[in-house]
């Protein structure tokens, strides 16, 4: 007997698809954030919603590819233990998984991802700034600081 939600489903049939895509930006990572910021729910652990949302930020506000915000979640990873908890919208946007697989294979289905993205994002407004503020400090910031330690004035 499958215990597995309609919607997990739905979402193994499109990683078939996001996982064989040619492009390498790596579209696959912008529908886990997505996913995982639109079907998070109290036993979400904080990490899978923190890293879905700042996935979701880096792609829509800061034009990353998916293999960069991949990166960018390897990085956060190495540092950070704990991760803030988020409030959990109702609903977490108008697009869903089954939209999107709705749409023709190719650059339909790619647009379609992408309005995904933009849906769960818009849902989570109230949590914007603090996403933002989560990746100055954890990424940008350490980043920077990391760089001063290696610097040699000669």
């Amino acid at each position: 007997m499958n215990s597995e939600k309609p919607e997990q489903e739905m979402f193994y049939k499109l990683s078939c698809y996001t996982q064989a895509h040619p492009d390498p930006s790596f579209i696959h990572q912008h529908a886990v954030d997505a996913f995982g910021a639109q079907y998070a729910d109290e036993n979400t652990k904080p990490i899978g919603l923190a890293f879905a949302l700042i996935g979701l930020y880096l792609y829509l506000e800061k034009d990353f590819t998916g293999r960069e915000v991949q990166i960018a979640h390897v990085k956060l990873a190495k540092h950070r233990k704990e991760w803030p908890k988020f409030h959990l919208p109702v609903p977490r946007g108008h697009v869903t998984v089954y939209d999107v697989l709705d749409a023709p294979r190719g650059p339909k289905r790619d647009e379609m991802i992408y309005k995904w993205c933009i849906s769960v994002w818009d849902a989570y407004s109230d949590s914007h700034e603090k996403v933002a503020d989560l990746v100055q400090s954890e990424l940008y910031n350490r980043q920077k600081k990391r760089k001063n330690l290696c610097y040699n004035p000669r």
